[in-house]
């Protein structure tokens, strides 16, 4: 709403006009990309951002009840915190009598829930204070009820529009098929975590939700997406399938063509006890604690969205969330790990020094696996690492063997950083001999010529048999058949992909 409010007065017909056509515009946008296959944008939102937004949802949908749980009227426009601090100094505007009613429902809510989840506890509570607020007249005790809601099924009629209003509306429209659509598959796939029976397609949301919305248009219907709270009432009812939309459909349709009279004296507080039993289960706190014992930076992704979704919106805490865990996958793939690899004894096996500190290590050459791609990225790092380890060591080894089998991708600041590394070790008359190349990679290699040069490089299947060689080396022997020479590197390559 707020793209719309500065182009018309916030709800007047204007207003309500342009919020039809962005919920139109917004719909065929989803329809297109669901089309087109976008639906895997939502890959690039990491968990601890769904479960970050998630959980500060919940708060805010907490926060948006205590007008209805304390019978406190607080102004709308208050963000969160404003609506926390403006409570807490109006809190001896408590009406009684509605905390009264919200406590027991909560607790009755909470009761059922723990004797049979199965039970409609919900819909029993609803039906017992619709009898109360009508017999007692609870409206006359200061008990805010629901009051009149119009009856029957909206016309149909088609909003006003030109190609100047479209234009317009295009960055309202395309920002909320990208927050709405999150915020729907976010809070499925939260689920789909939960129980892990069922597989959330982002293309048919996208489409699924481009439809409700394009229909609600012609019906004067707000846009359509996924609800925080009902989701989380639904799924608290004990719902598994679609059929339960189908059911709450009927039902909608039951209650606005013959229950609205009595839905007329349902007290708020009772449906903001609902919403509060139900959305409790949104907030993520087991998950926040086990990205804390497990990984610190996902915590810290999840805090961050989680804060920044509190203290401003929603849609820029999803902004911010997902922003910083490109900015952490950067920074690891820029400075990926790097481990030195021993010996273990009497075995073949070569494991990281640092976990293996018993290895046996020789200093006549030094083993070296790098674990991750590379790219221009961490093509320096590369090369500051190995020259960095160099320095290290007391007396310079002859050859630098390195284990490649974890750099699944090269690209050609990778191949140039290669390149470089070879000429500087042949100047110090160091051999860098490679282990383990992947196909793809050696074919890259391959193709940029790289051991077709003058350098002393040589590739080999697994790391013994470049310790071998090496070894061979200084005992001035033959060199084994292990090695990967570079006349027969091609009839290799060829003959692992025909056996593939």
């Amino acid at each position: 709403m707020t793209g719309i409010s500065v182009l018309a007065e916030p709800f007047s017909e204007e207003f309500i006009n342009l919020l039809l056509i962005t919920g139109l515009m917004t719909g065929l946008i989803q329809i297109v990309l669901g089309i087109f296959r976008m639906g895997f944008l939502t890959n690039l939102i990491s968990q601890p951002v769904i479960s970050g937004f998630i959980s500060a949802a919940a708060i805010i949908i907490i926060i948006s009840q205590i007008s209805n749980s304390l019978g406190i009227k607080i102004p709308r426009k208050l963000s969160a915190f404003n609506a926390i601090g403006y409570t807490i100094q109006h809190i001896n505007e408590t009406h009684i009598i509605t905390f009264g009613i919200t406590a027991f429902s909560i607790a009755f809510l909470l009761l059922f829930r723990r004797i049979n989840k199965k039970l409609p506890a919900a819909l029993l509570l609803i039906i017992l204070f619709i009898s109360l607020s009508y017999f007692l007249d609870l409206k006359s005790y200061g008990v805010t009820i629901i009051g009149d809601i119009p009856s029957g099924f909206p016309e149909f009629s088609i909003p006003n529009f030109n190609f100047e209003t479209i234009k317009k509306l295009i960055p309202a429209a395309t920002t909320l098929t990208l927050i709405g659509y999150i915020g729907s598959v976010g809070i499925a796939k939260s689920f789909e975590m939960k129980y892990r029976n069922y597989k959330v397609f982002p293309n048919r949301e996208l489409i699924a939700l481009g439809i409700a919305k394009v229909v609600g248009t012609f019906f004067q219907g707000n846009l359509v997406s996924g609800s925080y709270s009902r989701s989380a009432i639904n799924e608290d009812a004990g719902a598994k399938t679609l059929l339960s939309s189908i059911v709450v459909a009927i039902i909608i349709i039951f209650s606005l063509l013959y229950l609205t009279p009595l839905l007329f004296f349902l007290p708020k507080a009772i449906l903001a006890a609902i919403i509060l039993v139900s959305v409790l289960s949104l907030i993520k706190t087991k998950e926040a604690i086990q990205y804390f014992n497990i990984r610190i930076d996902d915590f810290i992704v999840m805090f961050v969205t989680f804060s920044t979704s509190l203290i401003f919106n929603i849609s820029t805490g999803i902004l911010v969330g997902t922003l910083l865990s490109f900015a952490i996958f950067q920074y690891k793939s820029a400075t990926p790990h790097v481990a030195e690899l021993v010996k273990l004894p009497n075995t073949n096996y070569y494991r990281n020094i640092k976990r293996f500190p018993e290895g046996e290590s020789v200093s006549e050459y030094s083993i070296l696996r790098f674990d991750d791609q590379l790219y221009f990225g961490n093509a320096s790092y590369f090369k500051e690492i190995i020259f960095g380890h160099l320095e290290k060591k007391e007396k310079k080894p002859k050859f630098i063997i390195l284990h490649a089998n974890n750099i699944h991708s090269i690209d050609s600041t990778g191949i140039y950083a290669l390149e470089d590394l070879q000429e500087e070790l042949t100047k110090k008359e160091i051999t860098i001999l490679f282990s383990g190349l992947i196909g793809p990679v050696r074919d890259i290699l391959i193709r940029a010529d790289f051991f077709s040069s003058d350098h002393a490089s040589k590739q080999f299947m697994n790391i013994s048999d470049a310790v071998n060689y090496a070894n061979t080396q200084q005992d001035n022997t033959p060199e084994t058949s292990s090695l990967i020479t570079q006349h027969n590197t091609r009839k290799l390559i060829f003959f692992l992909r025909k056996k593939s």
